[in-house]
């Protein structure tokens, strides 16, 4: 998976690590600023997802899409689609341009709009990766954790850096007789939980 990822999807993750570390260092706050996960943390996702037992597979916040191309990886590998949820149009605008330049659009599906709003069509759910504001984590997490088959996989980013913001959830989570979880200090922090 990690040994021959296609130049297409490789360029695109370069270019989007390019532009996500000159936002890191503009310090601008702007609403097409990147957000993105660091390589690692999409080594690990994808690790994470190739592992997951069947169901859909769901990423709630996809940015510019960058997260998106490592899960891309994943469902190559398994045979498996992604759909992804981006409430904001000038980041479901990004994305759409980085799954089509990326040539992932046979394996990635964009949906812009509230992921809360549109959740009841979903079934059962193999991995779902959450990467969203931050107030909406709590959520997301009640609404994902039902649906998820056991075994599944869901996993929060920013477990560690907005370890505050987000205490409220990963106290409910820790404590969740549903899920085995443990927060994994790769990238931000990650959240893993595991439905049982």
């Amino acid at each position: 998976m990690f040994h021959d990822i296609p130049e297409l999807i490789h360029q695109k993750m370069e270019e989007l690590e390019e532009r996500d570390a000159v936002d890191r260092t503009d310090g601008t706050a702007r609403l097409d600023r990147l957000r993105q996960i660091p390589p690692e943390t999409g080594r690990f996702l994808a690790l994470l997802a190739a592992s997951a037992p069947d169901g859909a597979w769901i990423e709630i916040g996809t940015s510019a899409g960058y997260s998106a191309l490592w899960l891309a990886l994943a469902c190559r590998e398994r045979g498996h689609t992604l759909t992804t949820f981006e409430i904001l149009a000038s980041k479901s605008a990004m994305a759409a341009e980085t799954i089509a330049a990326a040539g992932v659009s046979d394996v990635v599906t964009l949906v812009e709009g509230d992921f809360l709003a549109i959740a009841d069509g979903l079934g059962d759910i193999g991995f779902c990766f959450l990467d969203a504001e931050k107030e909406v984590y709590g959520p997301c997490y009640e609404t994902v954790v039902p649906r998820l088959v056991p075994g599944a996989l869901l996993v929060a980013d920013n477990a560690i850096s907005h370890g505050a913001t987000l205490q409220p959830v990963l106290d409910v989570a820790l404590s969740d007789p549903r899920v085995d979880a443990l927060v994994v200090p790769i990238g931000k922090g990650e959240l893993v939980c595991r439905k049982r």
